[in-house]
């Protein structure tokens, strides 16, 4: 049942029966929805701003998720980028200098468009930007990956090569000398034993009895055998390569032959006094490019390191020499 409302009439000093207008009705209905949109509006708004929706909430918590796993993969491959740049120091450090060959820039290794690529921080980036980048990181670490890996593959090479070399270079004394007491001369300034005045001596003096084997100190090809009366007697000169040669004066008897290959520590003649000499010995030289240079410092391979300073002060005293 409708309720019924009356007012006081100042008026007529009666109680009255109030009666809205329809007009009035309408205005005061549509105050109160103006008044409800515009709250459900306000708080619309501020649900909006201050609480997601589900689907933005999934959205956001999948951001968050990429997002940490990003931060995982970005420690890890900076792990990665840090092991590249130590092996890389160590390539152009120690391996290639150790073999003389020149270390390889850092923009060769990274790549121009990967030096110059410039990478924003990872705050306000999209999913797509996210995995851009972890893929432009990705790429760079696979290059780097690959002209590294080229780079051992050079040096692995370098050291077949190295092997050859060291196997080349004259690094043994040319008869058996364990015990040093065979050194009568060494390389230097010496007083000559037949004209008595002082000459340099450009090779080490073996003192051993006739017959004693001579060894060649690396391996090579002879490009001479023989006596072509130059004072050496009958001497050997093999051609060691990488701009080494050794020549073997005085022998008795000569065992190789013009062209043949040699070994280190093959037996190339026997040890006699042939030539310009004043007893057997074996005159033994080293020539670098073309200069005479001090055999002494090329004994090293078959003397422990007390052996070879002993050696090097017998080597080096001024005593006559035997040719």
């Amino acid at each position: 049942m409708r309720k019924v409302k009356y007012y006081y009439n100042t008026r007529t000093l009666k109680y009255e029966k109030l009666v809205v207008p329809v007009w009035k009705r309408i205005l005061h209905l549509l105050g109160f929805l103006s008044a409800a949109i515009v709250t459900s509006f306000i708080i619309v708004s501020v649900a909006y701003r201050f609480f997601a929706s589900p689907a933005e909430m999934k959205m956001r918590n999948r951001l968050t998720d990429m997002e940490d796993k990003y931060k995982v993969l970005s420690g890890k491959m900076n792990n990665i980028d840090q092991q590249l740049i130590s092996l890389q120091n160590r390539d152009n450090n120690i391996y290639r200098t150790i073999f003389e060959a020149r270390p390889i820039p850092d923009s060769i290794r990274a790549g121009k468009e990967w030096q110059e690529q410039e990478y924003t921080e990872l705050g306000g980036m999209d999913d797509g930007q996210l995995i851009k980048k972890a893929s432009l990181t990705l790429e760079m670490l696979e290059h780097r990956i690959t002209v590294q890996n080229a780079s051992f593959n050079a040096v692995d090479n370098l050291i077949k090569n190295k092997n050859e070399m060291l196997a080349h270079i004259p690094a043994i004394q040319p008869i058996s000398n364990k015990d040093l007491t065979r050194i009568a001369s060494g390389f230097g300034y010496r007083i000559d034993p037949i004209y008595k005045t002082i000459k340099i001596h450009p090779g080490v003096d073996f003192a051993a009895p006739r017959g004693t084997p001579i060894y060649a100190t690396g391996d090579g090809v002879v490009i001479f055998a023989g006596n072509n009366h130059d004072g050496y007697g009958n001497h050997v000169i093999i051609n060691n390569g990488y701009g080494y040669e050794t020549l073997f004066g005085h022998m008795y008897k000569i065992k190789v032959h013009d062209h043949e290959k040699v070994k280190r520590g093959e037996v190339i003649g026997w040890v006699g006094d042939s030539g310009k000499s004043t007893g057997p010995h074996c005159h033994y030289e080293v020539i670098k490019d073309g200069v005479k240079v001090n055999p002494a410092y090329y004994f090293y391979n078959d003397l422990t390191p007390l052996q070879f300073e002993r050696m090097l002060k017998i080597a080096s005293s001024g005593n006559q020499s035997l040719d």
